[in-house]
């Protein structure tokens, strides 16, 4: 099973290091642009999380069921109409 014992120093030195390797100069810009992603990616789930909240305040709260039977209210469905005779069944004349 990877990574019982967790992350200790060594792995991250290890991987610290290997950053280092891959993008020696660029380091600073590659961490500031990931920095910036990650506040972007916060400051959109709050706005999602401040929609909802709206949403759940203005709209009052129904439940699934009495939505999909309003729903289904509105669809016209074929009326069914029986036949008017009982099916003849034709004798053959051997």
């Amino acid at each position: 099973m990877p990574f019982v014992g967790g992350v200790g120093t060594p792995e991250l030195l290890i991987v610290a290091i290997i950053a280092l390797l891959l993008f020696g100069k660029r380091l600073p810009e590659v961490a500031r642009s990931v920095g910036k992603g990650i506040v972007e990616f916060k400051k959109g789930v709050a706005g999602i999380e401040d929609e909802v909240k709206t949403a759940a305040k203005s709209k009052p709260a129904r439940s699934e069921r009495s939505e999909a039977k309003e729903s289904l209210d509105d669809v016209k469905a074929p009326k069914f109409e029986p036949p008017v005779e009982e099916p003849q069944l034709e004798a053959k004349e051997a």
